[in-house]
C-alpha cells in the first residue's frame, strides 16, 4: 500500500537537501509550484512535524497582508 503523501515527502526531502533550511511557507509554495493537486498548509504542517528526516531549527518572524505579525516555522533536515 503506498502512503498518501510519500510524492509529498519526497519532494520535501529534495527541496530541503537543495536549499538547507527553508520555512512552511517556502516549503508550500514550492510544493504547489510543483504539483498538480499541491498540498494544503495543514497537510505540510503535520507531514514536516510527524516524519524524523525534518526538524525544526527555529521560527521566522515577519508581516502579513494587512499587518498581521506572522510566526512560521523554519526546517531543514534532521542530522
Amino acid at each position: 500500500m503506498m502512503s498518501r503523501t510519500r510524492r509529498l515527502r519526497t519532494e520535501i526531502v529534495d527541496f530541503l537537501s537543495a536549499v538547507g533550511e527553508a520555512n512552511t511557507t517556502t516549503i508550500l509554495e514550492h510544493v504547489n509550484k510543483r504539483f498538480r493537486w499541491g498540498a494544503t498548509m495543514n497537510q505540510l504542517g503535520n507531514v514536516l512535524a510527524r516524519d524524523r528526516r525534518f526538524s525544526k531549527v527555529g521560527f521566522d518572524e515577519g508581516t502579513d497582508v494587512g499587518g498581521f505579525r506572522t510566526r512560521v516555522c523554519v526546517w531543514s533536515m534532521a542530522s
